[in-house]
């Protein structure tokens, strides 16, 4: 057994000692029965923004925008490459290409492996950096020895996104349309806000749903072109209050089984201050450090949010695998709203 105890309000062991899916696991056939009940006009929606926004890296000084570019072929590049010069009689013309990626600047998943803690699960008085059901960082999830092997030898063996997208990823969601009541005012929303909207709207959250929460910071994003503004993102739109235990509470309680925004870290960050130690990012901890619930962020979810206030609606069908990239800690995703 990798650990003896677990920390106060987490899941780790309920689905299983070696679990590595967390609350997907509520994610069953009849959630995705219920998400197909939802589909009702035959309308669908992209919620991936164009996965070079924001631009620039105002909002992750460490993550950059996507690199495109394309192989040689002889002493031609591959692109537009006519086959003629291999053979006289071939009237092809091919174009390959391939991209260097940050798997979490855009329209994104968190894998659980993203964000572990500090925390002494062996009962030997020293806490040690663990993930998700007790995963060990430097055994379980590998990262590279210093600067000049950072290519190298980074993999997530346990908890990488590829067990997400084994999923599929599909069922029920429901939208809590935090933007209709808050505008596009920087307002941390705890618990007591978030029951108020929802309660207004009549939203409820049942086991296994997948959660939407939409502010409209993406439409901001997408209004600045890819030339962000650090000052105007950080002051812009309704951010969940990670601090509020009352939320949290909610969250754990609620069953719901991942949690998306259309906005950077879901939560308020930098969070506001918290007493003695604890965590920069108190809802990712509780999320995906203690419960297993994977974090969508970036998504694109206006026209979606639009179309569900015209038909008084809060539910619809998702669908939303990551990459199958095996050992990544994160990836961009694409998903699809079926209404």
């Amino acid at each position: 057994m990798r650990w003896t105890h677990r920390p106060e309000g987490s899941n780790w062991g309920d689905f299983g000692a070696d679990d590595e899916l967390g609350r997907l696991n509520l994610l069953t056939a009849d959630k995705v029965l219920q998400g197909v009940a939802e589909v009702r006009e035959g309308r669908s929606f992209c919620l991936s923004l164009p996965l070079d926004y924001p631009g620039g890296n105002a909002l992750n000084r460490l993550r950059h925008p996507p690199r495109r570019f394309t192989s040689g072929r002889g002493d031609k590049l591959n692109y537009n490459f006519e086959l003629h010069r291999m053979n006289p009689d071939f009237t092809d013309v091919v174009s390959d290409d391939a991209v260097l990626l940050y798997t979490q600047y855009s329209t994104q998943w968190d894998a659980l492996s993203h964000v572990g803690g500090l925390f002494d699960a062996d009962g030997d008085g020293v806490p040690e950096p663990l993930y998700y059901n007790g995963w060990k960082a430097g055994e379980h999830i590998c990262g590279p020895a210093g600067h000049e092997d950072a290519l190298e030898g980074v993999n997530a063996a346990r908890l990488g996104i590829e067990k997400m997208a084994e999923t599929a990823v599909s069922g029920r969601a429901v939208l809590i349309d935090l933007e209709r009541h808050c505008g596009r005012e920087r307002v941390l929303v705890d618990y007591a806000r978030l029951q108020q909207i929802m309660q207004a709207d009549g939203v409820v959250v049942e086991p296994g749903d997948m959660v939407c929460l939409y502010t409209g910071f993406a439409d901001v994003i997408l209004e600045m072109a890819r030339e962000p503004d650090a000052q105007r993102l950080a002051s812009s739109c309704a951010v969940l209050d990670g601090r509020d235990p009352a939320l949290l509470q909610w969250i754990t309680d609620s069953g719901l089984s991942v949690l998306i925004a259309d906005n950077y870290a879901v939560e308020a960050y930098p969070a506001r201050e918290g007493e003695g130690c604890c965590a920069a990012l108190p809802l990712h901890e509780h999320c995906l450090f203690k419960l297993g619930i994977h974090l969508g962020e970036l998504w694109y979810l206006t026209e979606l949010a639009q179309a569900l206030r015209q038909l008084g609606r809060q539910r619809f069908m998702l669908t939303a695998p990551p990459l199958r990239l095996p050992g990544a800690v994160g990836s961009p995703v694409s998903p699809v709203a079926l209404i």
